[in-house]
């Protein structure tokens, strides 16, 4: 009996093995679909509803299901028709099975779509209180004789109910809204017919949290009671609240049951704060100033008014800085703040070395076309050596000013966007200061993508100083130029109007920088590059030299930001076997 079982057990097992093996060809069925008579949206449209087409490539598609996709693909295809007013479709549908259930199954339907429908009527009504508010057009905005297209009418029909909402007729109704078709006389008919209801007003606004005064949320409101009711408006007060991130949490409630004299509706917010404080570690390199570490910290609130505050310590071997920035809300708490920050920073390059320490005092806005405007005072106190000579501690008051903005659809990973600076900074002998000075400086980068693959790359540094004497300003008042964001090829500052006895780089009263760069992606995330940057610090004593270098490098956008290797040589400046000299550059950092 186990004799038996053994021979009939080794029976089974190879039966059960040989069906598998047969199947196989099932598992295996190759599938090709075809819509001939279509092209463009219609075209698209068919495929993306069409179930056999998009399960064509599936690894378990076996000949029964093919058949019964291949039995619904003409309603499928007639439905996908259907929003672009084609109603009399026509199609010949083929299905080619292969000889022995082996080869490749072929489906193919020839689709004839045939003349779209047209409206003939129209049935459009707007009554009620409304009834006369130019927010509702006048007429449907399709008209009689208009192809049928569903994605028209219910764009129309979006348009009209936004209309409504944002007009503060809040309890609309829609009584009616068809689109009949007419098989026969294929005709269509379209019927609208919308009652407004009252329209409501916003009422006051009150807050209930636990964080800031009362007066300083209300100048995040920028509507008024009385002003028609409007979802964007409170939707755009939300955002202004939890973009101060001085709460992590923000609901609107209009408090309809507390309806006011002419249908005011009061607004309660409710806000959770936010975590107080926040801490940032990072890490980077460049080649002007070698590697570094970023310590952040962030205090998003300090007392009931909207006080902020955030120290940085930044450590490199060629740039060290501390920072403190603390930030009081003034007028508009989106676009305007008193900033005050001390400031130290430490110098170990090519150009000089030593300290400057400075506190700054400034009113910063932004304008509504995005510029933001910086007005301010700076103590600074600076302690440098420029080529190893020691310039004697200097004191400066200089007031100063300066307009910025970035435009960008990204400014970390940018395809268009640009970056523009303007900056004046001047300081009177006699007034803390030891010499009298104004300088102005103009800083652009620009960058565009065109043709899919590639991304045109340019950017301009301009300056001038008025002064007796470049001797007269302190070292971090002159312009140098060179570096990884100038021209590279060379060191950070290292190229300037030289001392004709030491020939060390002392620094000018005028700067002209520019570099033309173009990148071409070439898989992914990497992108080769070619480029050019030219120009130099110059001053009228001293003799005046453009530098100018040329190079290639690699792009790669990583999760942390855009990281670039350039290899630049200095076209200027040819070494003994003739061959320019080369520097290689690293950067970590955004486009913009």
């Amino acid at each position: 009996m186990t004799d038996w079982r053994r021979r009939h057990g080794w029976s089974l097992v190879l039966a059960l093995a040989l069906s598998l093996l047969g199947a196989t060809p099932a598992w295996a069925l190759k599938l090709e679909v075809k819509v001939e008579g279509l092209k463009g949206e219609r075209e698209a449209n068919v495929l993306a509803l069409l179930s056999i087409y998009n399960e064509r490539t599936e690894a378990g598609l076996t000949a029964e299901r093919v058949e019964a996709l291949h039995r619904q693909a003409p309603d499928q295809i007639r439905e996908a028709l259907a929003p672009f007013g084609c109603y009399r479709v026509k199609i010949e549908d083929q299905l080619e099975r292969p000889a022995n259930g082996e080869g490749v199954w072929r489906a193919r339907y020839q689709v004839e779509p045939g003349e779209a429908v047209r409206i003939t009527t129209i049935d459009y009504q707007v009554t009620g209180e409304g009834v006369t508010n130019p927010v509702f057009p006048k007429t449907f905005p399709m008209k009689v004789g208009d192809v049928l297209l569903h994605t028209q009418y219910e764009k129309a029909k979006s348009d009209i109910r936004y209309a409504a909402t944002s007009a503060g007729y809040l309890d609309y109704r829609l009584a009616r809204h068809q689109v009949l078709i007419d098989p026969l006389a294929y005709e269509a008919h379209v019927f609208f017919h919308l009652e407004t209801g009252p329209q409501y007003r916003l009422g006051a606004v009150r807050f209930k949290q636990d964080l800031l005064d009362e007066s300083l949320l209300q100048r995040y409101v920028r509507f008024k009671p009385g002003d028609v009711y409007n979802p964007d408006l409170l939707l755009g007060l939300q955002g202004r609240l939890l973009g101060s991130e001085y709460y992590s949490d923000v609901e609107i409630i209009p408090l309809k049951d507390e309806l006011g004299a002419d249908n005011q509706v009061p607004i309660e917010v409710v806000a959770e704060r936010n975590k107080a404080n926040k801490y940032r570690i990072g890490l980077g390199f460049a080649t002007d100033v070698g590697p570094r570490l970023t310590l952040d910290y962030r205090r998003r609130y300090i007392t009931s008014r909207g006080h902020k505050l955030r120290t940085a310590l930044s450590v490199a071997p060629a740039f060290s800085q501390w920072e403190l920035d603390y930030r009081i809300p003034i007028q508009d708490p989106t676009r305007d703040y008193i900033i005050i920050k001390p400031l130290s920073n430490y110098y170990d390059t090519a150009a000089y070395q030593g300290w400057i320490h400075s506190l700054q005092a400034a009113h910063s806005t932004l304008s509504a076309r995005g510029w933001r405007r910086n007005i301010g005072l700076d103590y600074r106190y600076e302690d440098l050596s420029v080529n190893e000579n020691t310039m004697g501690a200097t004191n400066e008051l200089a007031p100063n000013a300066s307009w910025s903005k970035t435009v960008a659809d990204d400014p970390v990973f940018t395809n268009d966007g640009y970056r523009l600076k303007y900056s004046l900074v001047g300081a009177v002998q006699g007034v803390v200061s030891q010499a009298s000075y104004l300088s102005g400086q103009v800083q652009f980068k620009w960058i565009r993508r065109f043709a899919t693959n590639y991304r045109f790359i340019t950017r301009a540094d301009l300056g001038a100083t008025w002064a007796d004497s470049v001797t007269d300003l302190p070292a971090s008042r002159r312009f140098y130029a060179g570096g990884d964001n100038s021209i590279r090829g060379w060191g950070f500052d290292t190229l300037g109007p030289t001392d004709p006895l030491t020939d060390d780089t002392i620094g000018g009263r005028y700067l002209a920088v520019g570099s033309l760069e173009l990148e071409r992606r070439i898989k992914g995330p990497w992108s080769a590059a070619i480029f050019t940057d030219f120009g130099n610090a110059f001053d009228p004593d001293y003799a005046q030299e453009l530098a100018q270098s040329a190079g290639m490098g690699v792009r790669w956008a990583s999760p942390i930001g855009q990281v670039r290797l350039d290899l630049a040589f200095e076209l200027t400046k040819n070494s003994d076997d003739g061959v320019p000299p080369a520097r290689l550059h690293i950067v970590i950092g955004p486009d913009l």
